[in-house]
This record gives C-alpha cells, sequence and structure tokens, in this order.
C-alpha cells in the first residue's frame, strides 16, 4: 500500500541564497545610521571651513571620524563603514594640511572616483563586469554562475557600464569645481553626489539582476 506525499516546491537555488532586496540595500548603505555617520565629517569640514580656517576644520572632521569609529567599536556594531570613512577622510586631510589647499581636502575622492569608473567601463569593454564579481562576493556567497548564463552575463555588462557613467559623470561634476577653485560648491557636491547616485545605482541593480535571475531560473517539472 502506497501513500501519497505532499511534496512541497523547491526553490530555486538563488532564491535559497539571496536576501531580500531591503537587506542587500541595508547591508552596503549600513543603513540610514551608515548613510548620516559616512557624511558628518564632510558636513563638519564644509562648515567649520565656512566660519574658520583650515586647519581647525581638518582637525575637527578626522576627529568626528575618530569618534564615530570609536562608538562603533565600543557598541560592537559593524566598523566597515566608518572605517572606509575615517580611511578617506584622514588621506584627504593630510593632504589638504600639507598643501594648504582647503579644495585638496576633495582631490583622494575624486581620482578614486576617475579611477573606479574606468575600471568599470574597462571590464565591461573586456567582457568581465565588474559589477558581475561584486555581486558574487557581496551577495552570492562567492558563486559565479552568472557566468555560465549568457543574459546575466549581458545583464551585468549594461549594469557596469550604467555605474561607469554615472560614477564618471559625478566625479567629472566635482573635478570641474576642484578646477575652478569652488571650494565651498565643491563640499556641497560632495554630499549630494556621494550616497544618493550610489543608493539609487545599488536599486537598479539589486532590482534588474533578481527579476533577470527569476526569468532565468527553470520551471518546476509538471508533478514534481
Amino acid at each position: 500500500m502506497t501513500t501519497g506525499q505532499h511534496t512541497e516546491p523547491e526553490l530555486g537555488p538563488e532564491d535559497e541564497r539571496l536576501p531580500s532586496m531591503a537587506e542587500q540595500m541595508a547591508d552596503q548603505l549600513g543603513g540610514w545610521r551608515g548613510l548620516v555617520e559616512s557624511s558628518i565629517p564632510v558636513v563638519v569640514f564644509v562648515i567649520a571651513n565656512v566660519v574658520g580656517d583650515l586647519r581647525p576644520a581638518v582637525i575637527a572632521s578626522v576627529a568626528v571620524a575618530l569618534l564615530i569609529a570609536g562608538l562603533r567599536l565600543a557598541q560592537r556594531r559593524p566598523v566597515r563603514h566608518a572605517v572606509n570613512g575615517l580611511f578617506g577622510i584622514a588621506i584627504g586631510a593630510a593632504i589638504a594640511w600639507r598643501t594648504g589647499d582647503e579644495r585638496d581636502f576633495y582631490l583622494p575622492g575624486i581620482l578614486y572616483g576617475i579611477g573606479y569608473g574606468l575600471a568599470l567601463l574597462l571590464s565591461a569593454a573586456i567582457r568581465q563586469p565588474l559589477v558581475g564579481w561584486i555581486w558574487s562576493v557581496l551577495v552570492a556567497k562567492g558563486r559565479s554562475e552568472w557566468r555560465d548564463d549568457p543574459k546575466l552575463v549581458r545583464t551585468f555588462t549594461q549594469l557596469t557600464v550604467l555605474w561607469g557613467v554615472v560614477w564618471l559623470a559625478k566625479v567629472g561634476v566635482q573635478a570641474g569645481l576642484y578646477l575652478a577653485h569652488q571650494d565651498t560648491a565643491l563640499g556641497v557636491a560632495r554630499l549630494a553626489l556621494g550616497y544618493p547616485p550610489y543608493a539609487l545605482l545599488l536599486l537598479i541593480t539589486v532590482w534588474v539582476v533578481r527579476r533577470v535571475t527569476r526569468e532565468s531560473a527553470p520551471e518546476p517539472l509538471p508533478g514534481a
């Protein structure tokens, strides 16, 4: 005598290992707290530099970045975003302190943005889209099955081009202000063109990849 067994539909491999869109976005941006904390040192520098001199502004911005990192450590919270912010602030502050030119505070970020944008476009040109490899490391737990799916390769290539173009566009605005010696405007642009475009690109990337992944998933066999 045999008894029928009800089998739950199996989830596809991507569904099993991918966190939700909201979880992915929160992890990469560090949540609202990460967004605010990464912006505070730059805001402090811009305000302090407007109302005072360069050196007090440099000291204040570095001190605030150190304080934020220290608070995260004391609270046993993830410090990745704080450390990244502190590293960038410290390099810019050191260069500005040495040259005595406040706009040099933003120079490392501009150079990094140019390099990152060019790397993205180059990786797309040689069919090794950087966004795809970053997705493998940060989301897919090191797996790279997307390399065997022509549709996903095309998708990641197109997304990589989008990231590269947007990155070069926003850093181009900052570079123009840097060359024009528009120091205060450069600080405002650094804030306005920081996380908002990054968050939008992340949202587009997560949504597009998840949609294409679902469309590429094999249909379950009848009666399975």
